[in-house]
């Protein structure tokens, strides 16, 4: 059975009764018994109220007095809030983690293809019989950023102290390495240094794992943990 609502659902009586206060003085003192609802003046059971300070909180008091109904419903309301509540923190409990797995899988996506693209670029730059270029600004990419706000590495292996060099020669400290410690490439690195901003030269280190790189001489672009 429903309780008792506010006074939008209220019977004819009290809403009489409340109209009468609404348009009272205002003072809203009012010295007159008013019946309780169900109850008439001359029949056993009526006891009448006399208004105190505010007609309407008092009128209220009143109406709700003996109505465990209304209370209940106000209670119920509390109770069904906190059960949306704890729904609502659930989800959030369950949909964040996997916001920020598709955000990062994004991210790296991203990373591979700027490295394939940057990848081509270099590889016309080469085609033009300029070699290869000496940093990523030959190509106009010197200010291209990874998708954590980093700038793209770039080790050309064959620059020689003066200028550029054309032919091959081994791999400089700072090239990039397997489990073997074997370089990856035998031209050029280019890589992110990935989500933590960390890198060494070594893939199975922990600050390289994150890594999104290009190996076997642009064969394999992907995070190194991978490689």
């Amino acid at each position: 059975m429903a309780a008792s609502g506010p006074p939008g659902g209220l019977d004819a009586k009290p809403r009489a009764e409340l109209s009468a206060l609404m348009s009272s003085s205002p003072t809203n003192e009012r010295t007159d018994s008013i019946p309780v609802e169900g109850r008439e003046p001359g029949r056993p059971g009526f006891r009448g109220h006399r208004m105190q300070g505010s007609g309407l909180m008092a009128w209220l008091r009143r109406y709700t007095e003996g109505r465990p109904g209304h209370i209940l419903a106000i209670g119920f309301t509390m109770i069904e809030m906190l059960i949306v509540m704890a729904i609502i923190g659930t989800l959030l409990a369950i949909a964040l983690p996997m916001l920020r797995s598709a955000l990062d899988t994004a991210r790296i996506a991203r990373a591979i293809g700027d490295i394939g693209a940057l990848q081509t670029d270099i590889a016309s730059f080469e085609a033009e019989g300029e070699g290869l270029p000496e940093t990523l600004a030959d190509i106009g990419r010197g200010t291209l950023l990874d998708p954590w706000g980093t700038p793209y590495q770039y080790l050309n292996f064959h620059i020689e102290e003066g200028g550029k060099g054309k032919g091959k020669g081994p791999p400089p400290a700072g090239a990039r390495k397997d489990r073997f410690l074997v370089p990856i490439n035998s031209t050029y690195d280019l890589y992110s240094v990935g989500k933590d901003g960390k890198t060494v030269a070594a893939l199975t280190a922990k600050a390289s794992k994150d890594d999104i790189v290009r190996a076997n001489d642009g064969a394999f672009i992907g995070l190194a943990v991978k490689y």
